[in-house]
């Protein structure tokens, strides 16, 4: 069985299974429920059969029709490729099951197969291994992420929406033409050809340039902000949630290949801005976040700050930098999946996500607001949370290069952050009555925001696995820790 196992090509599978998923949700709409959390379960099983594979053969390489590099496409998964799908398959699978009990008829016809569409171009984008394919998954995932946030249909939704697609298609847009200019420097756009022919020019320059901002653009970092917000306050709860913890994400991991991969011989100047431009976001972000009396929205500029602490590896240069960036993209998905979730069930419950008009939802939704506290332990970078280790390491790598001004910024961010953790809490724990036209919540909702929170928990006391896999091929392999 293991040696069978080990002859599948799973990267192939695990992109594949999701598309054929929403096409079955698109033709049978009124089974779409049980078709999507089939898909999710089988996702599920076959990126740990990929894991598996990985780990006891090390990095795999999969030329799609027998094409390779090139000419052909070459599906590439490695540690860092197969953390990025193994975090999109426990949030996928939470956020599915969440949905399940989230919407009505009329909008799960449509959320499904957008979903498992969205869900098949993120596991195409962490498997590929050109930047054009890249380029394609990334264009594929913004077009399916703007439809989602529409699924709303109030104006704040479409507006939200709207503003989403401009920004993914002028991101898109940039990216694109940066690739145009790579391959026209140097005849290819596989990822390892690139990296052994790259040689300094203006024309490799502007690629960076150009390529680097559309991917700032889509990633939302500070002052770039600005699209997001609305759009994942306005969108469906599961819709934020996967917005939050997966979408932007896809972009930095991109972001992240390119820098290390292809531009390594960018200068310490350009880090240090990207440094200073994340930190300009923990702070910001932070500080909008507190002054919110929506929660979605709150919990959405919360993003806005999550997303700076990513660039503060950047100036840092460290291996320890980087794992800790990593490590704080991780727990912040299952935490920001967690929140969204349960903003989510108290706007269903009470109709409203007014923070100062909570109405006493401790008493109602105690598996809700658990969730949300424990989420914001990690989120503030308490221990034993993910958020927790993620932050250690950045502070490690900031004393060991230095530059200690960083470890300032990670203390005011998690200042900022239990500030208005401990708002929202302390909103749900004022007494008032509760409105007669609460809504039931369905137990699924719960326990799903529950579920998501104690992966964030859990990533902090179980932290060998995902640095180890960090390890296993590009970009990690073979380097050190100083």
């Amino acid at each position: 069985m293991p040696a069978l196992i080990f002859d599948i090509h799973w990267q192939a599978i695990v992109i594949l299974l999701p598309l054929a998923g929403a096409i079955a949700c698109f033709l049978w709409p009124q089974r779409g429920v049980q078709l999507g959390l089939i898909s999710a379960l089988g996702i599920v099983a076959c990126v740990a059969a990929l894991g598996w594979q990985v780990l006891e053969l090390g990095a795999q390489r999969y030329a799609v029709g027998g094409w390779g590099a090139p000419l052909g496409i070459d599906l590439y998964a490695d540690g860092l490729s197969l953390l990025m799908l193994i975090v999109t398959a426990v949030v996928g699978l939470g956020i599915s099951v969440y949905s399940s009990g989230y919407f009505n008829q009329d909008r799960a016809r449509h959320f499904w197969p957008l979903w498992m569409f969205l869900w098949a171009a993120l596991n195409a984008l962490f498997l590929s291994a050109d930047i054009f394919n890249l380029y394609v998954s990334l264009e594929l995932m913004g077009l399916a992420a703007v439809a989602l946030v529409a699924l709303t249909k109030g104006a704040d939704a479409l507006t939200g929406a709207m503003r989403y697609l401009l920004v993914s298609l002028l991101g898109s847009l940039f990216f694109l033409l940066g690739v145009a200019l790579l391959y026209h420097s140097f005849g290819s756009v596989d990822i390892a050809l690139l990296a052994e022919r790259m040689e300094p020019s203006p024309a490799v320059w502007a690629a960076m340039g150009l390529m680097s901002a559309g991917l700032l653009l889509k990633t939302a970092l500070f002052p770039l902000h600005f699209w997001l917000p609305p759009a994942h306050a306005s969108a469906p709860a599961p819709v934020s949630a996967l917005m939050s913890a997966l979408v932007v994400k896809a972009s930095f991991y991109i972001l992240l290949r390119l820098w290390l991969e292809i531009f390594p011989l960018t200068n310490a100047a350009l880090a240090q801005f990207l440094g200073l431009l994340g930190a300009a976001a923990v702070l910001w972000g932070g500080l909008q976040a507190l002054r919110q009396t929506r929660l979605k929205l709150l919990i959405a500029y919360s993003t806005v700050a999550q997303i700076g602490y990513l660039f503060l590896a950047f100036p840092l240069a460290s291996i320890i930098g980087w794992k800790g960036a990593l490590y704080i993209l991780l727990s912040h998905a299952a935490a920001k999946a967690a929140m969204f979730m349960a903003a989510g069930n108290i706007l269903h419950f009470g109709g409203h996500d007014r923070i100062a008009d909570l109405d006493r939802v401790v008493q109602r939704l105690p598996l809700s607001i658990t969730a949300f506290a424990l989420a914001g332990v990690s989120i503030m970078g308490l221990p034993p949370s993910g958020g927790f280790i993620g932050k250690w390491l950045l502070l490690e790598a900031a004393i060991r290069s230095a530059q200690w001004w960083w470890g300032i910024i990670l203390i005011l961010g998690g200042l900022l952050s239990a500030a208005w953790v401990f708002k929202v809490i302390g909103y749900a724990f004022t007494p008032a009555e509760v409105p007669h036209e609460a809504r039931v919540v369905p137990a699924t909702m719960e326990w799903a925001a529950l579920a998501m929170a104690l992966v964030a928990i859990l990533l902090g006391l179980f932290t060998s696995w995902p640095l180890a896999l960090m390890d296993i091929g590009l970009p990690f392999a073979g380097e050190g820790d100083g």
